[in-house]
């Protein structure tokens, strides 16, 4: 589980320097490149920041601090997510974007409450 979380918050470095780099790719990448507006790359680059400075605090953190930074990256990609999915029902981003996004941003949740249900289990003892 553990190298899965790492990976992941690699993941929002590299997704998240990307933005921060190159917003323009972004809102192409999201298929969303005919809305490319100068307010939009400035949002682009504000969640670059943030994914970077999520996936660094997990990858710099010790142990206990990568329990809190788990419940803070699990806490903005259900808020993410859920951002997503309103605007796949709502119809007012282009469907396939948002649905696009919101797989993304809910398979970092479903990890993170993988990880999270894992942490709540007692360790099994072997028996003596």
């Amino acid at each position: 589980m553990e190298r899965a979380l790492e990976m992941a918050a690699s993941g929002r470095v590299v997704w998240g320097a990307l933005a921060l780099a190159a917003p323009g790719l972004n809102v192409k990448l999201a298929g969303i490149g005919d809305r490319d507006t100068p307010e939009l790359r400035y949002l682009i680059r504000i969640f670059g920041s943030r994914a970077v400075a999520l996936g660094l605090g997990y990858l710099l953190s010790d142990p206990a601090a990568r329990r809190r930074w788990r419940r803070l990256c699990l806490m903005v990609d259900v808020c993410d997510t859920a951002a997503g999915l309103a605007h796949v029902v709502r119809g007012d981003v282009p469907r396939g974007s948002a649905a696009g996004l919101a797989a993304i941003t809910g398979g970092y949740a479903t990890l993170g409450l993988l990880a999270l249900r894992a942490e709540e289990r007692p360790a099994l003892t072997p028996p003596r």
